[in-house]
């Protein structure tokens, strides 16, 4: 059962735009260190249509490794093609994976008999349980919750939904009266930044970016014991970086990352805004806010405004 706090892992790169081996490793155990229930790699947080194939195979063994089996491993499988997602599914059943999170191609389309026949293939093939996610276009195809349930009929390697397409809520509503007998869950996406209305709702895990695991560790256990205020407290808490995150995405949790001790460089492949310096300051000031709730590896490094 995949429950709780599934972070997906950013992608480390160093200074001079490779991939970081260590890094990808000392991100690992953050997570771990930070309270995750288990770990994703790759996903969209991980730049994944930024790497190579060779890149991802080598992340996902580190990733892999790194666990050794302490908490679960999903492997994002996400490809063009049928045989590309089975290939990458195969990987991460190599390292350790217990599930594969793929989404649809846009070349397959919304249309349910082409999803049937495409996520049927890779089912046969794989060897993995399957998460379908369904990511907002131009990501995803941003499915309809009518042809995710046929899907999810017709394909039983499909035990759990990611559903990021927004409004998520009723989405998620929607899909566990369709078919949550046929799941084993849905998980809520959408960086974390409708967490609370997820959780009200059903969905059994999150899948946030990592850089603060630990914040939201914390808020998932507080709401699966009842302390409604406490998680709420914290979700509210969460807001301000998470509004950053939706604009900046990986850039502002690499940021995040090189403040906490985690990573070395803040590069990123994909395109995305750069920050100037109040921008950076924003960063200082928000991590400050929030210190209280991050208790995991090194104090967050905070130069003082002026020095951003």
């Amino acid at each position: 059962m995949l429950e709780g706090v599934l972070p997906v892992l950013p992608t480390p790169f160093d200074a001079s735009g490779q991939i970081d081996e260590a890094g990808m490793a000392r991100v690992t155990e953050f997570a771990l260190d930070a309270g995750a229930d288990g770990v994703v790699f790759p996903g969209v947080a991980s730049e994944f249509d930024h790497l190579s194939a060779a890149e991802r195979e080598t992340l996902v063994r580190i990733v892999g490794r790194t666990l050794a089996g302490r908490r679960p491993l999903i492997v994002g499988a996400s490809a063009a093609t049928p045989e590309e997602v089975i290939a990458f599914c195969r990987i991460g059943k190599a390292a350790g994976a217990t599930a594969a999170m793929v989404m649809a191609p846009a070349s397959v389309g919304a249309d349910p008999a082409r999803l049937v026949a495409f996520f049927g293939t890779v089912a046969a093939e794989a060897g993995i349980d399957i998460i379908l996610q369904n990511a907002p276009a131009p990501v995803g195809s941003g499915l309809p919750v009518a042809a995710i349930a046929e899907v999810v009929r017709a394909v039983p390697a499909i035990r759990y939904v990611k559903e990021e397409t927004l409004p998520s809520g009723p989405r998620i509503t929607a899909l566990l009266e369709a078919v949550g007998d046929r799941l084993d869950g849905v998980m809520g996406g959408g960086g974390a930044r409708y967490v609370y209305d997820e959780l009200e709702r059903g969905a059994v895990a999150l899948m946030p970016a990592a850089e603060i695991t630990d914040l939201h560790a914390a808020l998932f256990r507080a709401y699966r014991r009842g302390d409604l205020g406490g998680a709420r407290e914290l979700y509210i808490r969460s807001l301000p970086l998470l509004l950053v995150q939706m604009i900046y995405r990986m850039s502002l949790t690499k940021e995040v990352l090189m403040r906490r001790g985690i990573f070395t460089s803040s590069g990123v492949r994909a395109p995305l805004p750069k920050f100037d310096a109040h921008g950076l300051a924003e960063i200082d000031m928000m991590i400050a806010e929030i210190a209280d709730l991050l208790p995991v590896g090194a104090a967050p490094k905070l130069p003082a405004l002026g020095d951003a």
